[in-house]
Formats: C-alpha cells, structure tokens, sequence
C-alpha cells in the first residue's frame, strides 16, 4: 500500500501539523469535535458511554465508502478533507478520473493531481476506487471543458483516443487500485451526450474499455453501469447486449427523499436483472445523498432540509443497505460542492467554505466504528410492534459473536415524526449472544443502559423502547465498549 510522503504533506499545506493526525489518535479532540455530534436524547435510561469512532487505519475492511467526486472538476481542495478522512473510518472513496484533466494536449498525459489522491488515501488506510468516465473536449469539440457526459464513442477518433487513455490509466495506477468503474450514470440525457441513452452502445463502451484494464491489471474488478436510479428495464437490455460478460458488480444511484420507499422491490429487480448471468454479480450503492439545506444544486435539493435531517437519511440510507445485504454501500460526498453548476451541492459531510463536520460526519463515524465487515447480517427473526401502528424496521447482526439490532420507523424526514414508543424482539442463538444489552444512539453517539428487557429461551424481548425516524441499535455492550 502506497504511502503519503512528505513532498505530499507539503502540498497539502499541512507540513509538520500533518504528523498529528498521521498518528493513532487521528485529529486533536478539539479540530475533530469542532461542531460535535448532535446532543443526546433524553431516552429516560442510564447514560453507560459513548460510541468510539475508530480510525480507518484500525479497521481491517468494510463495505463501508464515501464519495470523493468532482475533482476532476477541481471544485473542492482534497488537503483540506484528508484528516476527516482518517477520522471517518470508512475504507473506501469513490474517485472520478478527469480524462480532461488529465489529457489537456493530444498524447500528454498528466495524472499527478490523481497520483495525490491516490497516495493519500492509501496512506490513510482508505481504498480508492476509479469511476472510469466522462470524455474529453480534445476529441468531442462540441463538448465544454470538462465534457461531463460525452461518450467518446461515435467517431472513431473519439474511441482511439479513449482507448489510449484507458491504457495509460490502467498502466499508471496497476498497483494502486483495482478496482474499475466504467461510465457513470449512462441511462440519463445529461451524463450520455450527444444521442440519447442506450443500452447497447453503453455495452459497446464496456466492450471498447474493459479488455485495455484487463491486459494490464489481470485481477482488476470492473464495476458495471453505475446507474441513475434503480432502472431495471435499463440493466436487464445491458445484460441482454453481454454486459454480465465483462463486469463483476453493478452499481446503481437510488436518490429518494425518504432512502425505504419502494426499495426493497428494486432491488429485487435488480438482483432479477443480473440472475442469468451465469456468475454472482453483487449489487453496489455506489453514489447516494442528501442535503443539509433546502435549496442549491443536485438530486432532492427541493425539499426542507436540514443538517439533522440529513444525518438521520444517512443512517437510514446506509444501514438499509445493509439490511439488504448490498456488498458495498457509498454515501455522497464527503464535503459540499460550492460552484457546482453555479449554486453549491449541500450534500457533504463537511460543511463547502469551512471545511468543518455536519452531523451526518459524526453519524457515519459511528456507522464506520460498528459496521466494519466483522459485524454480518445474520438470518434470526427480529421484530418490532408499535401500539400507534407504526411500521419498524428491524435487522439483527452479529458481531465478534454478539447480537447488534438495528431498528426505526421509515418515516418522511420532512414531517419530524415524534419519538414514540416499540416492543421488539430479537431472536438470538450460540454464535449470536446478547448478555448485557445496551441501546447505542449512533445519531448522537450516546450509549445507554437497559436493565428492562426479558430473555425467555433464545428470544429476548424490550418492551417500551424508543422508536425514532432514524436506526437506533440494541447490542450487546462488549460491542460498544460500555
């Protein structure tokens, strides 16, 4: 794995203070926590603790990701994100490739700004992995700087050119990253110019592409499709034209304002589209948000937003993934796009002009510091009653061979629910023991007693638990360090 050197440290502008959150600890306690977590609910139980966040070092592997986009763009600073990185704990980042920043003279390639990228991450113990697209103004004229959506496909000029760009990435970054998404969103208008979308010619893409990677990086796993939504008409006419030849995953974008509604059916969908491939193809979420305030630029910026709102859609987006067994799950992005498409993108989880953490920072901490790939969703029955009729969710893991329950009521964020009351269940087993349960908060981080649950057999019972709009969690309290 790559190291960060100190030529990279002077870059970041961060010289010998960088030392600080290279070691252990990761930021001070004061740059760290200069908003802090939301404060903690009053549940009516003992506080026993707090969720640790772990560094992304100290944790082995997860199927845990964040969005590090748009640099190719150059619309935020990377040096100013990488100690939040450390302190995140996720293990991978989604990272765009920039052919046209990277080629700005036919036949001159320059992939020093993504060699930055690339080594810092890996230094921080994070696995960067490529969304091979976009095209480049060299050979699509017609495009603007950036070409953002311009297949380079229907001229034979455009095709040798990517084609020679696709070599020189792959030779350039073989050791460093294998893993390969090609395109992004190819079943939308604005991100596949100039014809309308297509199935087939995005299949002829993947088959212009994949074989160039391949030669040079044997081992390489390709990411298919990258989709806008959850579009299974558009994946199943991709399969159709052969892309289950040439891809290992597929990866998709559900945007929702409420992240539940209709998911579970898509993707059901999904996994339909993919079964007759002749080979497993596992689903990625590989790009999903939402913002922090009404307003801006991006998918769902009309509705009221807030940076608490915000956080709770995180938790739910990324612990239903789970919950559905999706084998890696991406949040989008890690700080907010300011002069994106003339507005700002409010969806990061670092504030665009202070570099300073949202809510939604510290709740994916603690997302990061219990969901790493020691914690596995496990098959036993866990259920949840509401008297007010409330529909819950709910999903038992295990972990280190202890039980972690997740729970919530998938409601609309936008209508503040009030906190109400549930009974649940949670079935437990020899591999999967719940001796001295606890409910941890990973909104606010707190960690609490329960001293009022009943175990009869292998089935423990919680009567009158908190039931909020977001994943609350019943472990046992070896999970959480209480």
């Amino acid at each position: 794995m790559a190291k960060i050197t100190r030529r990279t440290l002077v870059q970041m502008g961060l010289g010998a203070a960088a030392l600080a959150w290279m070691r252990p600890r990761g930021l001070g306690a004061a740059e760290a926590n200069a908003a802090g977590p939301l404060p903690a609910r009053d549940y009516g139980l003992p506080a026993a603790g707090r969720i640790k966040p772990r560094l992304a070092k100290d944790i082995k592997a997860s199927p845990l990701s964040v969005g590090f986009e748009v640099l190719d763009r150059e619309l935020w600073d990377p040096t100013k994100v990488y100690p939040y990185m450390t302190n995140l704990g996720v293990k991978w980042a989604r990272c765009q490739t920039g052919w046209a920043r990277t080629e700005r003279k036919k036949g001159e390639y320059n992939f020093g700004w993504l060699d930055d990228v690339v080594n810092s991450l890996l230094g921080l113990g994070v696995q960067p992995w490529f969304n091979l697209g976009y095209g480049n103004p060299l050979y699509t004229p017609e495009a603007d700087a950036t070409a953002v959506g311009w297949a380079p496909i229907f001229t034979d000029e455009a095709k040798a050119g990517w084609v020679r760009y696709v070599q020189k990435i792959a030779e350039h970054f073989a050791d460093r990253v294998p893993y390969w998404e090609i395109w992004n969103e190819p079943n939308i208008t604005g991100f596949w110019k100039p014809k309308k979308p297509s199935a087939a010619d995005y299949v002829s893409l993947v088959r212009l592409t994949v074989p160039e990677i391949r030669k040079r990086i044997p081992k390489a796993v390709i990411i298919g499709c990258a989709l806008a939504g959850v579009p299974a008409t558009f994946l199943k006419d991709c399969m159709a034209a052969g892309l289950g030849e040439f891809v290992d995953k597929v990866s998709y974008h559900p945007y929702r304002e409420v992240p539940e509604a209709g998911y579970d059916k898509d993707v059901r969908a999904l996994r339909d589209a993919v079964a007759g491939a002749g080979k497993e193809i596992p689903l990625w979420q590989g790009e999903n948000g939402a913002p922090s305030v009404k307003g801006g630029a991006g998918a769902l910026a009309g509705a009221d937003w807030n940076e608490e709102r915000q956080a709770k859609w995180l938790l739910r987006r990324i612990l239903n993934d789970l919950r559905m067994g999706i084998e890696l799950t991406s949040y989008f992005l890690i700080v907010d796009l300011v002069g994106y498409r003339g507005s700002t993108n409010y969806k990061g989880l670092l504030r665009g002009k202070e570099y300073t953490p949202k809510p939604s920072y510290f709740a994916y901490q603690h997302v990061c510091a219990l969901f790493d790939s020691e914690t596995q969703k496990t098959d036993l029955a866990t259920t949840g009653e509401n008297a007010e009729g409330k529909a819950v969710l709910a999903c038992t893991f295990r972990r280190q061979g202890r039980a972690v329950c997740i729970y919530w009521h998938p409601a609309d964020l936008m209508k503040d629910v009030p906190q109400s009351k549930v009974a649940l269940r949670v079935t437990t087993a020899a591999d999967v023991r719940l001796e001295k349960p606890v409910l941890a908060d990973p909104l606010t981080g707190q960690v609490y007693t329960l001293s009022g649950g009943k175990k009869e057999g292998d089935r423990w019972t919680f009567e009158g638990l908190p039931l909020a709009d977001y994943p609350l969690i019943v472990a046992d309290a070896a999970v959480v360090g209480a």
